[in-house]
């Protein structure tokens, strides 16, 4: 059963969240707050733990996974950002969107899209998940943590906890009782920006495209 930890939703707790990226520097696999809904989550560098995270969804072997990163310094070595997108990503950024770019030879071909070639890359805001990719110093891979529809009436943080806690290492509880909404994901691949899933800040997206 996976351990679980209490953290400050603002002011995280320097001490736990080195005993978890300790853990993720290992292979461990995470279930954790996200500015949009509670996702599961690895280092980059390990190729199980990305395998593992596929076998706990129950998703084919080339479905794509996003990664998430701390800040828009250093993207370019994950994604090629067209002209068209480097505007709109700043005036959002960080916040709960998610970006189809090019990916770059830095991103394992196990989370892109084998057909485009593309990789979804998020800049949260959520203090959590930043202090987790700053301590950590590479992106974590990330997958949204759905409910079984058994447990969809029980549409909570605590159901999401009872389902994953057998199977993930750690459990970061932030204590919100809301486990959040999907992110709004915008497609930079074709000539002009594409909404491929209205979500969290779908506003803001349309004022600033």
């Amino acid at each position: 059963m996976a351990k679980v930890f209490s953290l400050h939703p603002k002011n995280p707790q320097k001490n736990r969240i080195e005993e978890i990226v300790l853990k993720l520097r290992k292979g461990g696999v995470i279930l954790y707050p996200t500015d949009t809904n509670y996702a599961l989550g690895c280092d980059i560098n390990h190729k199980n733990s990305i395998e593992k995270l596929r076998f706990i969804r129950q998703l084919p072997p080339h479905y794509p996974l996003s990664i998430l990163v701390p800040s828009f310094t250093g993207l370019s070595q994950f994604a090629k950002i067209p002209d068209n997108a480097y505007r709109i990503m700043k005036a959002l950024v960080p916040g709960p969107y998610t970006f189809i770019l090019p990916a770059t030879k830095e991103v394992p071909k196990l989370l892109q899209d084998p057909k485009r070639k593309t990789i979804g890359i998020r800049i949260p805001s959520n203090p959590i998940c930043l202090e987790l990719l700053r301590e950590l110093g590479n992106p974590l891979v990330s997958i949204s943590a759905k409910l079984d529809e058994e447990e969809l009436a029980y549409h909570s943080s605590f159901a999401l906890f009872e389902q994953y806690g057998p199977l993930v290492d750690y459990i970061i509880d932030d204590e919100n009782e809301d486990p959040g909404s999907e992110s709004t994901i915008i497609d930079f691949t074709d000539e002009e920006p594409v909404i491929r899933r209205e979500g969290l800040g779908l506003d803001r997206v349309l004022a600033v495209l």
